[in-house]
């Protein structure tokens, strides 16, 4: 009896994505042979909803592993509002799971960051065996020490500091520069060790504005030209800690933290002070050839689920081990660094500064 899998990515691209997809369809065709069909989705859930599918050959799989992106497409359906019938009458937990039964799927993967498992432990609830498999550049999914797409953004931050580090130098200049993570730390805290940063400002230790004019003043004193402040997308000051989003949004002027604290050091040390945001550039490009091994090993180990027909599961990697857990453990639960990390007393140890508040 052949068994039909479908596969669809969801939520931010990330590198990794195709090697997982890429390692999930070479291990069913080994496994299954020509009793396996796989059908594409494209455009991550907003294709469960519309129907819009492929039925993939081998072909479609070959030369994938170093590419950037996803060759399904992907999108944003944010889990909030996705059992909501919208002004277009659309009922899309009901399309999506007509379009899995029109499809005769035996299984659905799922690939993407807390969005796309929400969603996908909700169809699993439904009754539809759908198996996760985690990926984003945040490193935020609850369960798994690693997610795929991670390791090359931590790279691809890293060579952005080291760029910038030769232009402050040459100009005497503070530059700050803002890297994605969304509300967590774990990429500004890997790549701005890796990238050298004097100060990283992480969501998970509110800020102080003063303790980081006092560190920057700090290094001057001690004959240094520049400096180097990375602040994740998520931090806040210590004032805005208590804050809900909406009031602290409306204080700042916006959603972003990054261009008051590059006035901030500005006016209170006097020191040239410039701004960087690489954004969707992090996201981009070839994967490491750590994340190619990690996505194809999380891709195999879902086959492997099929293969044994465990269901309502999402693929994770524990203590170096791959594994998985159960969707409605991990669905809609984040993963911020722990205030008291081994690597955040490292770094404070070689001199870089947090500025709690």
């Amino acid at each position: 009896m052949k068994k039909r899998v479908g596969i669809l990515t969801s939520g931010g691209d990330c590198p990794g994505l195709n090697a997982a997809i890429r390692g999930a369809a070479k291990a069913l065709y080994e496994m299954f042979g020509d009793e396996v069909e796989i059908v594409g989705i494209l455009n991550g859930y907003t294709g469960l909803i519309n129907g819009d599918y492929k039925e993939m050959n081998k072909s479609d799989f070959y030369g994938i592993l170093p590419l950037g992106g996803t060759i399904l497409g992907t999108s944003r359906q944010p889990f909030k509002t996705i059992q909501v019938v919208g002004a277009d009458g659309v009922d899309k937990v009901a399309n999506m799971i007509k379009t899995y039964n029109n499809l005769r799927l035996d299984c659905l993967l799922t690939l993407g960051g807390n969005g796309t498992h929400k969603t996908a432990n909700l169809l699993s609830q439904k009754g539809l065996n759908v198996i996760g498999l985690p990926k984003t550049i945040d490193n935020d999914i609850f369960g798994t020490d690693r997610t795929f797409g991670f390791h090359t953004a931590v790279d691809i931050a890293s060579e952005v500091l080291d760029r910038l580090h030769t232009t402050a130098t040459s100009h005497s200049r503070v530059i700050v520069v803002e890297c994605m993570g969304n509300k967590v730390g774990w990429l500004s805290l890997f790549s701005g060790i890796a990238g050298g940063a004097d100060v990283i400002l992480l969501p998970e230790l509110p800020f102080s504005y003063e303790k980081v004019a006092k560190a920057v003043l700090k290094r001057k004193a001690d004959g240094r030209n520049f400096a180097i402040v990375l602040v994740a997308e998520g931090a806040l000051s210590k004032e805005e800690e208590t804050l809900k989003r909406k009031t602290r949004v409306k204080r700042r002027g916006g959603t972003n933290v990054t261009p008051h604290v590059t006035q901030y050091i500005a006016e209170h040390t006097g020191i040239e002070t410039r701004s960087m945001i690489p954004g969707h550039y992090l996201r981009g490009g070839t994967p490491s050839a750590y994340d190619r091994v990690l996505a194809t090993e999380f891709g195999a180990y879902a086959a492997k689920l099929i293969k044994e027909e465990k269901y309502g599961l999402t693929v994770a990697l524990k203590n170096d081990k791959v594994t998985c857990n159960r969707l409605e453990d991990i669905a809609g639960k984040a993963k911020p660094v722990p205030k008291d990390y081994d690597l955040i007393q490292y770094a404070k140890s070689i001199g870089i500064s947090f500025c709690e508040g």
